[in-house]
């Protein structure tokens, strides 16, 4: 994900987004040829607004009254950070900085969100809530690339999936086949019991 936002150089090869390559371009040319970033820990500034952090999203663009038409429509997407526009996002739980997060890609007008992690330290409510806005964000129309080490809930609402083992792809195709694969299920799926753990029935 730092080497599509220009923040490493690749060791070889290039980055293609639309037919136009990346390698080279800085972060901020990336970031307007329409590639927005949603990193793992949501990196919020903590002590700025809920709607100071949103707009951060547009600072490469010019169109102030487009990006203020734009800034309204997320808040229609994100009901909750209307309610919470004035807070300072330092103070907000854990699913509404994500939220916050995304809307902030949101507002570079990106065709393609990189999201690192989008559920991790989240309670399963929040969870789900984040995973129905991403599928939300993609039949808008933009693409999502996901990294996600919780596979089961990631390949039910990807189109494709690729599954790395030491820094090489190992395995990769529709999601739906994935969720299937025996390989999958046995490395993601199954978490042993240690041994010797008691499993209570009942009243002590």
């Amino acid at each position: 994900m730092k080497i599509i936002l220009g923040l490493l150089k690749p060791r070889s090869g290039q980055v293609v987004f639309d037919g136009q390559p990346l390698t080279g371009l800085t972060t901020p040319q990336i970031v307007r040829r329409g590639i927005g970033s949603v990193p793992e820990s949501r990196r919020l500034f903590g002590t700025m607004t809920v709607r100071e952090n949103v707009l951060m999203g547009a600072y490469t663009r010019s169109d102030a009254h487009e990006v203020a038409e734009d800034y309204e429509s997320i808040l229609d997407l994100f009901p909750k950070l209307r309610e919470r526009h004035s807070q300072q996002a330092g103070t907000l739980s854990g699913g509404e900085q994500q939220m916050v997060a995304m809307a902030r890609a949101l507002m570079g007008r990106p065709r393609l969100i990189v999201m690192d992690e989008p559920t991790m330290g989240l309670s399963p409510l929040h969870v789900d809530r984040v995973l129905e806005m991403i599928q939300t964000i993609n039949r808008q129309g933009v693409s999502i690339f996901m990294v996600e080490q919780n596979a089961s809930l990631a390949l039910q609402i990807a189109h494709r999936g690729y599954v790395l083992q030491t820094g090489r792809i190992v395995l990769s195709g529709p999601a739906a086949d994935l969720a299937r694969d025996p390989q999958i299920r046995d490395a993601y799926w199954a978490v042993p019991r240690p041994p010797d753990t008691a499993i209570p029935t009942g009243p002590d």
